[in-house]
């Protein structure tokens, strides 16, 4: 299996969010991987019939939690999606938080480095797989175990960072929230619910105090200044700006969260690609 490659700009959203009409419309306006979040079972077989109903899109899950999804299942399940959809699928995996974790023993560097091994042993190549990563450790372990390392949550600042810290040939994928609208007061509002239950993730608030505010910022709701580092909204010109400082920190790709309705995100989706000329 070859290192994966990425357009700038994917596609990002909850794979419980996602149909195959939606992911025919991302993969028409022209982007090249789509970034399922939440924290799906290790058997994962929503994704066979979304890569069936497409034709070159790449499905990426972002990610699948390694308390609550057993590596060797996960890994059967890679397994027999590559055999069926050659080089269309990655496995995303992470460490969840201590918040939501509280039934293990969390140990996050350890837990992750396990999973990784008994992918090794299942067959899972090092360019099938990826890891959530915000802090140093994980990061580094993201690029030396996995294809590539997708910061959640983060600022351009977050990505210069971790490319400083990575080098030149690593691949970054950060996501990004963005809200199509120049009324700040709407675009803050749907940005506070999005980010409100990440303001109690102890992960999260660390790397956000050092990148995006101060400790005042991050109490909830969360102040204006903390959303609007890191919810973009405006034109569809001043989006793509603010899409452009990831990849001007260093980003390989900036993968895009359309907040609001969920009925206009192809819509919004297509302004964008538009916008930013794909």
């Amino acid at each position: 299996m070859t290192t994966p490659e990425f357009a700038p700009y994917g596609f990002f959203t909850l794979y419980s969010a996602v149909d195959a009409d939606l992911l025919r419309a991302v993969e028409d306006l022209g982007f090249d991987t789509a970034w399922l979040g939440g924290s799906p079972p290790a058997d994962l077989p929503w994704v066979d019939p979304l890569l069936s109903a497409t034709e070159r899109i790449r499905i990426v899950t972002a990610i699948v939690n390694i308390w609550s999804a057993p590596a060797r299942e996960a890994g059967a399940s890679w397994q027999r999606i590559e055999a069926a959809h050659p080089g269309r699928f990655i496995l995303g995996i992470g460490a969840g938080h201590p918040e939501i974790d509280s039934g293990v023993a969390y140990k996050p560097y350890t837990g992750l480095v396990d999973y990784l091994n008994v992918l090794d042993e299942v067959g899972v190549p090092q360019e099938g797989r990826a890891l959530a990563a915000l802090a140093e450790k994980s990061l580094k372990l993201a690029v030396d175990r996995s294809a590539l390392a997708h910061p959640y949550l983060t600022t351009p600042a977050h990505t210069r960072w971790a490319r400083e810290l990575l080098g030149p040939d690593a691949i970054i994928v950060p996501e990004q929230k963005v809200v199509l609208t120049t009324d700040a007061d709407e675009a803050r509002a749907l940005g506070r619910q999005a980010l409100d239950v990440y303001l109690g993730l102890t992960n999260y608030l660390t790397m956000l105090e050092r990148f995006a505010g101060s400790k005042e910022d991050l109490v909830k709701p969360g102040s204006d200044k903390l959303v609007d580092a890191l919810v973009a909204y405006g034109t569809p010109e001043q989006i793509a700006g603010r899409l452009q400082e990831h990849r001007d920190a260093g980003a390989t790709q900036v993968a895009i969260q359309v907040l609001g309705d969920p009925a206009k995100r192809a819509e919004a989706l297509g302004v964008l690609a538009r916008e930013l000329g794909l």
